[in-house]
């Protein structure tokens, strides 16, 4: 079997999805959340300095968590449906492997068909108010993108493998894979294009390259 792994945010969607929980909550902690985000996907601070500290400003809601699930199907890459379901079509699997949270990719996922998501475990309580995240899932930290990738080729064995992504942490599993294809139709990277062995501004572009 073949293996294609996607990011999630700024690749099959172009919201971030933690900067829409943050704009939810006003425009301050909305610039706040965004500038760190920003710093953690430029590769400037560690992805594991921000991750906590993001969610402690924003403290996210199950209204919230709501809309921005629904935010993210709203804004899907408008070549992703049909690329993803030629992808299927010549033997590819198809997971997405992103340091956004699950609950708000499970949507997207299932309006796109795809059953198989790696993304970080978010905690709210009974009455819908944030509890914790998992910090200890690797998508929380830098590195572990490529530890989920070993985890996956460990599972799948699979032939080929391919990741799809904007920032430096999808970046950072250049080595466990044979192809990694900078994704920039949102937020063009100079570093992830600079490192990247193919690039590209749309989804549909992938055909060619694979």
């Amino acid at each position: 079997m073949k293996l294609i792994i996607f990011d999630c945010d700024s690749t099959l969607s172009s919201i971030e999805g933690i900067d829409e929980l943050a704009r939810a909550k006003g425009p301050e902690i909305f610039s706040e959340v965004e500038a760190l985000t920003n710093a953690a996907m430029n590769g400037e601070v560690p992805l594991g300095q921000v991750f906590a500290r993001r969610l402690e400003i924003i403290r996210p809601d199950l209204a919230t968590c709501a809309a921005v699930e629904q935010l993210y199907i709203d804004t899907v890459e408008p070549t992703a449906v049909a690329t993803l379901n030629t992808l299927r079509e010549q033997g590819w699997k198809i997971v997405i492997l992103s340091g956004g949270f699950k609950r708000l990719i499970e949507p997207l996922a299932a309006f796109l068909q795809i059953d198989r998501i790696e993304a970080v475990p978010l905690n709210l309580d009974e009455n819908g108010f944030y509890i914790s995240f998992d910090n200890s899932y690797p998508t929380t930290y830098n590195g572990g993108k490529p530890e989920i990738i070993r985890q996956l080729k460990s599972e799948f064995t699979p032939e080929q493998i391919i990741m799809v992504g904007d920032g430096v942490s999808d970046l950072e599993t250049q080595s466990e894979v044979d192809s990694f294809i900078g994704y920039g139709g949102y937020t063009p990277r100079e570093k992830v294009k600079a490192g990247a062995d193919h690039f590209i501004y749309r989804l549909d572009e992938l055909l060619a390259l694979v």
